[in-house]
């Protein structure tokens, strides 16, 4: 399997294939190069790693998209984590933990962002 291969695989795991399927979709010559990169290297290298779960991976994610402020990976990783088994109440966790290091003003607007995404439930193919 090569690592686009396996990253795809995961991707998709992660995100879902509604969300893949139209990431793929939306490239063009200009991002075709950009999207390769993502899920090989990102997908199919650091995510495929064997010294952490995906769970963790997932929270970590989170705590760093969260503290880096963006908004719009941190709802579709808070999706992924859901996917990746990871609990609401430790969401809540890592967004608490993330309110320490990061600041608070990152983990309200995170707060605001998860709720929003526990607020859609199972539509999202997650479910909280």
């Amino acid at each position: 399997m090569t690592n686009y291969d396996r990253g795809i695989e995961i991707r998709r795991a992660v995100l879902g294939d509604e969300y893949v399927d139209a990431a793929l979709t939306r490239q063009d010559e200009f991002t075709a190069p950009f999207q390769d990169f993502i899920t090989r290297s990102a997908w199919g290298d650091v995510w495929a790693r064997p010294g952490l779960d995906r769970r963790t991976r997932s929270c970590i994610t989170v705590a760093i998209l969260a503290a880096l402020g963006h908004e719009r990976e941190l709802g579709i990783h808070l999706r992924g984590a859901l996917r990746n088994g990871v609990t609401t109440d430790e969401l809540r966790e890592v967004l608490l933990q993330t309110a320490i290091y990061a600041g608070v003003p990152a983990a309200n607007r995170a707060f605001a962002v998860a709720q929003e995404i526990l607020a859609e439930g199972d539509d999202n193919g997650a479910g909280p």
